[in-house]
């Protein structure tokens, strides 16, 4: 078993890392319940993905002509995701493990040690694999540039942007119409754009998906999460935050998977689903009560122990397509070991993982699955 937690902050600060104390975590604020968090937390967190019902039509038309382009690719279960209840968050529960985010070591800390989403999660909570090539914002310049596309650049807003490149019943998916759904989908449901918009810095990695290259999508998504995690860490600690941005439906599904014992039962919790993706995301609690922070707040407090619902991802009775499943197997059969070593080694090798989609805003973490092994 791994991914549990490694020792407090401010001993891991003394040895490898000088302490900042304005990074330690929120919680060590002594004017934690005066930021006026609670205040129009809708708006807060409006950069959350749109609700399926907004983009259903587009994403059926365009699913049925590049489905198997996307399995191919390795994420078809992906974009199936956000035609559930993705865009439903619980903001007191997302602003209770904000309070217990330290940016000195891009980790939460809670009391039986650090603990942060790692690539074994991204596999888990989305069904994709850690696998791919890094991508860097201008490293592929030259292979995307295609003059033939009529993208409708003044047509930004989400609706107005559908609206334009959205093609005809009946009429094939020109590759003009399938980078314009990507871009929508990753700056709107994947990654968030503060804008609300769908900028061109998204056209690169738009295009490269459509021309399967593999890429790491992974890597890009928890270092896009940890970017966020940051920003609305320091947000909150300068007082009320206008709009907490990036891909924090992750971290409302993650959550969801810790705290599921705990959470009230789901209308869809009878339902069967292929992955526990989907399952958790219909196990947000509807009801939007602040005095939900203080009782997240105190669920996180008790964890002074590292117990397995710290690690719902390494459950045996896991749903998920037949490549994880098969991944942590003990005794690997030859005709596994390559498929398996693929998996396993980005998961628990260290790395430099990058977030930014132009140059001057590029972030770069370290990724250290090592530092919460147990």
């Amino acid at each position: 078993m791994f991914l549990g937690p490694f020792r407090s902050s401010k001993t891991f600060g003394d040895f490898i890392l000088p302490s900042e104390e304005s990074l330690f975590p929120l919680l060590d604020s002594p004017s934690i319940d005066n930021r006026g968090m609670f205040k129009y937390t809708t708006k807060i967190f409006r950069a959350f993905p749109p609700s399926p019902d907004r983009h259903r039509a587009w994403f059926d038309r365009v699913r049925s002509s590049k489905h198997q382009s996307w399995v191919r690719e390795g994420f078809a279960d992906f974009v199936s995701l956000f035609s559930h209840n993705v865009h439903v968050f619980e903001p007191h529960m997302l602003l209770a493990a904000l309070c217990f985010w330290n940016r000195e070591i891009h980790a939460f800390e809670f009391p039986c040690g650090f603990i942060a989403p790692t690539l074994l999660d991204i596999a888990s909570l989305i069904v994709i694999r850690p696998s791919g090539e890094v991508y860097f914002c201008d490293r592929f310049d030259d292979a995307v540039r295609d003059s033939s596309l009529e993208l409708k650049w003044d047509k930004k807003t989400y609706s107005h942007f559908c609206a334009a490149h959205q093609g005809a019943p009946d009429t094939p998916v020109s590759d003009t119409e399938h980078i314009a759904f990507l871009m929508y989908w990753l700056s709107s449901c994947v990654f968030c754009s503060p804008s609300l918009q769908v900028p061109k810095s998204f056209f690169n990695l738009a295009s490269l998906l459509h021309r399967e290259q593999h890429v790491s999508l992974s890597k890009l998504l928890l270092a896009a999460l940890f970017s966020a995690l940051d920003d609305a860490s320091e947000a909150l600690s300068k007082g009320s935050p206008k709009n907490l941005v990036g891909p924090l439906w992750l971290l409302q599904l993650w959550l969801n998977s810790i705290f599921e014992s705990s959470l009230p039962p789901s209308p869809s919790s009878t339902q069967s689903f292929s992955f526990e993706d989907c399952r958790f995301s219909y196990l947000t609690p509807s009801k939007k009560d602040p005095s939900n922070f203080h009782k997240f707040l105190g669920l996180i407090a008790s964890f002074e122990e590292f117990i397995e619902t710290l690690a719902p991802t390494l459950r045996l009775d896991r749903r998920g397509p037949q490549w994880l499943i098969e991944a942590p197997l003990h005794t690997i059969t030859p005709s596994l070991a390559s498929s398996t070593h693929s998996f396993w080694l980005p998961t628990l090798h260290w790395d430099v993982i990058f977030w930014g989609m132009r140059r001057q805003d590029v972030r770069s973490y370290c990724y250290h699955p090592q530092l919460f092994s147990r």
